[in-house]
């Protein structure tokens, strides 16, 4: 991605100065479109919904550990022998558990996360495209633009580009 950037910039760097007047240039500030799309509000809610039930059950675990904890500690002066190890070995099962489960959360959050930041860039890909040609746009930047002077950002119609597609497919979906 970096060497079709920097060999766009080439490109244009290297054009004569009475054809770079002709020129239409854009940029799009990926960083907000993944934040503002309203794709990507629906995308993060979906993802707090579905795995709201495996967050809740790990909490319940931690607070259990914390309950199992307090009691060794408050009762575990009169307590056997036995009961004191049965205790210590189910805080430390509960314990490999909860790593456990934490670790999948975390796999299945993480893969989840990527399958839908990568179906929304395909539709940032579309928005963009869409605003390229109907903008009559030369060359539009999209990721690793250290500064580009405010008058070339056309992230706002990229977002209103986003929102069209996402008007479509709610209408489409119904």
């Amino acid at each position: 991605m970096k060497q079709l950037l920097m060999t766009a910039v080439l490109v244009v760097m290297l054009l004569p100065p009475l054809v770079l007047a002709e020129v239409k240039v854009g940029y799009v500030d990926a960083a907000r479109l993944l934040e503002e799309a309203p794709q990507a509000k629906r995308a993060t809610q979906r993802l707090k919904e579905e795995f709201a039930p495996r967050e809740d059950e790990m909490i319940a675990i931690q607070n259990e550990l914390k309950q199992m904890e307090e009691r060794l500690n408050r009762d575990g002066a009169i307590m056997s022998e036995a009961e004191r190890r049965r205790i210590s070995m189910d805080i430390l099962a509960r314990k490999r558990e909860l790593r456990r489960l934490q670790e999948d959360f975390r796999e299945d959050i993480n893969l989840r996360r990527n399958d839908a930041i990568g179906n929304l860039q395909q539709l940032i890909k579309q928005a963009i495209e869409e605003v390229g040609r109907k903008g009559k746009f030369d060359l539009i930047f999209y990721e690793g633009i250290a500064y580009a002077n405010p008058e070339l950002d056309i992230t706002d119609r990229v977002l209103e580009g986003l929102k069209r597609l996402d008007e479509q497919s709610r209408k489409r979906s119904e």
